[in-house]
C-alpha cells in the first residue's frame, strides 16, 4: 500500500508536492483552506481570510523560461513576464494536465499536526482538519507543509516611538509576491529606505530577459574561482552603467549588506519627480513624517508598508513549532517524515526551487534518499549558531541563496544533477546550451530519477519560446550575411576567461614556471609569481 502524505496548501509549492508524491507512487491528500488553487497567486478583491494575496496589476520579476515547472513549459505565446492572471492560468493548466485537482480538499483548514504515540517507530502523524465547521482526524505517514514564505504581512508598528499611530490617516500593507517599491497611482510618493538598494531591470543588453542572461553555469564557474570583491566591483559598475545609484539616492549605505530589487519604473519615476527618495522614518506626528536626517514632510495622507512577511506554523505542536521557525525542523525528528517546502530565499525562481525540494523530500519519505544522522545535523547547526553570535560568520538565513549552487546541491541528492563532461561527450550541442546557456529547470530532468523525455527539446527551443511573443510584427528580412561576431561578443569573454583560469590551475603551467624560475631576473620573477 502506498504511503499516505498530507500536503498543506495548494499554491505553487503544494501543486508540485502533489505531483512529486504521485511520481513516487505515494498517496497525497492536499488540504487547502480557500476555494481554489494558486495560494497567494489567486486574486481576490479582499482578503477576509487573512491570507496574503497578489494585486491584479502585478507582473512577475522572473521570466517564464526561468520560472516554470521542470517538465511543463509555458505555452510559447505567453509573454516573458506575466501578469497575475497569466501566471494563475499556468498553474491551472499544470494542475489539469497532471490531474491534480482530485487530490485537493478545498475549504479545509488544518487545525493540528501532531506526532502519534509510536512516532519514533512509525514516523506517523495525526492530522486534524476542519471543513465547514466539521472536524476530522486522519493518520498520515508523512507531511509536507506548503504554506509558503509570505503568509502574514510584517507591520513594524513597534519601530516608531510614542503614540505615533493614533493618527487620522490610513495605513496599508501591500499584499504581493515580489518586492514593490513604487506606487504609481499616487500623485506623489516619498520612498523611505534604511539601506538603499541596487535596482535591476527585467531586460538586459539586447532586450533579452535579464534572468536568462545572467543565470548560467559558465558564470557560476567563474564566480567560484574569482575573488568576490572583484565580482562585486564588476557588478556594481554594470548596474551603475544603467543609471548612477548614488545620484538617484539609491546607493547602499556604507557597512550595510547589498540588496537587490527588480523594477523598471523606479528610475523614471525619480527622474519625473513622482517619487522622492528619503532616509528611514524616525517617527510620525498627526499629519507629518519625521525622517532620520531631520527633514519633515507635512500633509501625509497614507502610509504604505512594504516591510516583508512573517511565517508561522500554528498547527504544529511545541517544541516543533519553534524549531521550524528557526529552520531546524528536520534536525530534531527521530523520523524524517516532515518537510517544509518553499521556506527559502533564492536568487532565482522560487517555483523551480520548491519543485526540486519536493522531488527530494518525497524520495526521502520513500526511503530512496538518506539524510545525515540527526545528531550530526544538530551539532553542525549549534556550531554555526555560535559562530554567528560571535560574529565570525554572517547568518545565511538572512541572505538569499545563490540559485545554481542550491539547485545543484538538491539535484545531486536525488541523482538529477547534469553531468556536464559526459554531456559534452554524448551530446555536444545540448552540453553547450546547458553550460553556456540559461540554467533553466529543464536541466534537472535530463538524467536520474524523474527523467523527462522532452527535457532536451525544451532546452534547445527555450529561446524560440522567449522570442515568439515578441514576433507580432513581421519585419522584412534584411538578408545580411551570417556573422559570428554576435556569438563572439556574447561568449568570447567568458570562454576566454574560463580557459585562462583552467590553464592557470594546470600542472603544465606550474612546471614551466618552475623551470624558468632560475632564468628570470629577480624583479621579473616577483611579477611572474603574482
Amino acid at each position: 500500500m502506498a504511503k499516505r502524505v498530507a500536503v498543506i496548501g495548494a499554491g505553487v509549492s503544494g501543486l508540485s508536492s502533489i505531483k512529486c508524491c504521485l511520481d513516487e507512487d505515494l498517496e497525497p491528500t492536499c488540504f487547502e483552506r480557500s476555494n481554489d488553487i494558486g495560494g497567494l497567486w489567486k486574486f481576490t478583491e479582499s482578503s477576509k481570510d487573512g491570507m496574503t494575496r497578489v494585486y491584479r496589476s502585478l507582473v512577475t520579476n522572473v521570466c517564464k523560461e526561468m520560472s516554470c515547472y521542470s517538465d511543463f513549459p509555458y505555452r510559447e505565446d505567453y509573454p516573458n513576464f506575466m501578469s497575475q492572471e497569466k501566471f494563475w492560468n499556468y498553474l491551472q493548466e499544470f494542475a489539469e494536465h497532471f490531474d491534480l485537482l482530485k487530490y485537493i480538499q478545498f475549504k479545509t483548514t488544518v487545525c493540528s499536526v501532531t506526532k502519534r504515540p509510536d512516532f519514533s517507530k512509525t514516523g506517523q502523524w495525526d492530522v486534524v482538519t476542519e471543513t465547514e465547521g466539521k472536524q476530522e482526524r486522519a493518520v498520515f505517514d508523512a507531511v509536507m507543509v506548503c504554506t509558503g514564505y509570505f503568509p502574514n504581512p510584517r507591520l513594524p508598528l513597534e519601530s516608531f516611538p510614542g503614540e505615533s499611530f493614533l493618527l487620522p490617516f490610513s495605513f496599508f500593507f501591500f499584499w504581493l509576491y515580489f518586492v514593490v517599491t513604487v506606487v504609481l497611482f499616487f500623485y506623489c510618493v516619498l520612498l523611505s529606505t534604511r539601506t538603499g538598494t541596487w535596482v535591476i531591470g527585467r531586460y538586459s543588453d539586447g532586450g533579452y530577459p535579464f534572468s536568462m542572461m545572467i543565470t548560467r553555469r559558465c558564470y557560476n564557474f567563474i564566480a567560484q574561482v574569482l575573488p568576490s570583491c572583484f565580482l562585486n566591483w564588476i557588478g556594481e559598475r554594470r548596474m551603475n552603467k544603467r543609471f548612477n545609484h548614488e545620484n538617484y539616492g539609491l546607493s547602499i549605505t556604507k557597512g550595510k549588506k547589498s540588496k537587490f530589487i527588480v523594477n523598471d519604473e523606479l528610475p523614471t519615476c525619480i527622474l519625473c519627480g513622482t517619487v522622492t527618495m528619503k532616509t528611514s522614518v524616525k517617527e510620525f506626528t498627526e499629519t507629518s513624517a519625521v525622517f532620520e536626517d531631520g527633514t519633515v514632510e507635512e500633509n501625509i495622507d497614507s502610509v504604505i508598508f512594504t516591510t516583508g512577511y512573517t511565517f508561522s506554523f500554528p498547527f504544529l505542536e511545541e517544541p516543533l513549532k519553534s524549531l521550524c521557525k528557526k529552520k531546524l525542523f528536520l534536525y530534531n525528528l527521530e523520523r524524517a517524515t516532515l518537510a517544509i517546502i518553499g521556506l527559502i530565499g533564492l536568487k532565482g525562481s522560487i517555483l523551480a526551487g520548491t519543485e526540486l525540494q519536493a522531488r527530494w523530500a518525497t524520495r526521502v519519505f520513500k526511503g530512496l534518499c538518506e539524510i545525515p544522522p540527526a545528531q550530526k545535523l544538530m551539532a553542525e547547526a549549534t556550531e554555526k549558531e555560535q559562530l554567528i553570535k560571535r560574529g565570525v560568520m554572517t547568518d545565511p538565513s538572512e541572505d538569499k541563496l545563490d540559485y545554481i549552487p542550491y539547485m545543484d546541491e538538491l539535484a545531486a541528492c536525488i541523482g538529477a544533477k547534469p553531468n556536464i563532461p559526459l554531456l559534452f561527450l554524448k551530446d555536444p550541442r545540448l552540453a553547450w546550451e546547458v553550460f553556456f546557456g540559461p540554467c533553466t529547470s529543464y536541466q534537472y530532468r535530463l538524467m536520474g530519477p524523474g527523467t523527462w523525455d522532452g527535457a532536451r527539446n525544451a532546452i534547445l527551443t527555450q529561446w524560440d519560446r522567449t522570442l515568439k511573443p515578441l514576433k507580432t510584427r513581421i519585419v522584412p528580412d534584411s538578408s545580411k550575411p551570417f556573422s559570428m561576431l554576435p556569438y563572439l561578443k556574447a561568449w568570447g569573454a567568458p570562454v576566454l576567461l574560463a580557459c585562462l583560469l583552467l590553464i592557470y590551475k594546470s600542472p603544465f603551467l606550474k612546471l614551466v614556471r618552475d623551470r624558468l624560475q632560475d632564468r628570470i631576473p629577480p624583479y621579473l620573477a616577483s611579477i611572474w609569481q603574482r
